[in-house]
């Protein structure tokens, strides 16, 4: 029995699999309750790209509409935003507690795991009920295949045991649905996380805030 139990741990480990380097690439797709969907339509194949490498982290966002970058420093808490809307070009320097307070939101985020399970880009999945304090739900699949070191690349998935490969947010009358489309392994260039030496108007966070 006790060899048993082992040979099963010694599998559950070997099938996780703890990264530090990581490129995810995730489609979204946009449903809308509105009778005037041009929102949705402009939003709808938008696709968000994840660059992990150490603790630097890069989420790249891009629409028919606008395009924004995050570049983390977990280690130092501090990040870089990066936007280009109506041809406006703008850097948000954040320092630690702008990203707390950016996303305090997720703290004391919950997740559930369920039954129900699936197969996304190759990798079995478990579907989880996330809930955050303000009572506000949505569902997550996630691999507990892939285990990324860096858990603070996005903070509403820093207490989930695995990966996201699939999650649906639901923003006013939007219901956005990201799922997986490539997962790639192979080291991240260094210079992904550089930042631009021109062309952009730098602001702070809480100059961006009032903008908004």
């Amino acid at each position: 029995m006790l060899l048993a139990l082992n040979t099963v741990l010694l599998l559950t480990a070997a099938g996780q699999k703890r990264v530090s380097e990581l490129t995810l690439v995730y489609d979204a797709a946009i449903s809308s309750g509105s009778k005037e969907p041009k929102m949705a339509d402009a939003l709808d194949g938008a696709t968000t790209t994840v660059y992990l490498k150490g603790p630097m982290s890069r989420t790249e966002m891009v629409s028919a509409l606008f395009s924004s970058t995050t570049i983390h420093d977990s280690k130092a808490g501090t990040s870089v935003v990066l936007r280009e809307v109506s041809g406006q070009k703008l850097l948000i320097r954040m320092t630690a507690d702008n990203w707390a307070e950016k996303n305090k939101r997720y703290t004391g985020m919950t997740f559930t795991d369920t039954k129900e399970t699936k197969v996304i880009a190759g990798y079995n999945c478990t579907k989880a009920e996330a809930k955050l304090a303000d009572g506000t739900t949505f569902t997550v699949y996630y691999t507990a295949d892939i285990i990324p070191e860096n858990k603070d690349y996005d903070s509403q998935f820093k207490n989930l045991n695995g990966l996201p490969l699939e999650y649906e947010l639901v923003q006013g009358k939007l219901t956005i649905k990201y799922t997986v489309s490539r997962i790639n392994l192979n080291p991240v260039p260094a210079s992904r996380f550089d930042l631009p030496k021109s062309g952009y108007r730098e602001l702070t966070y809480d100059e961006s805030k009032r903008m908004n």
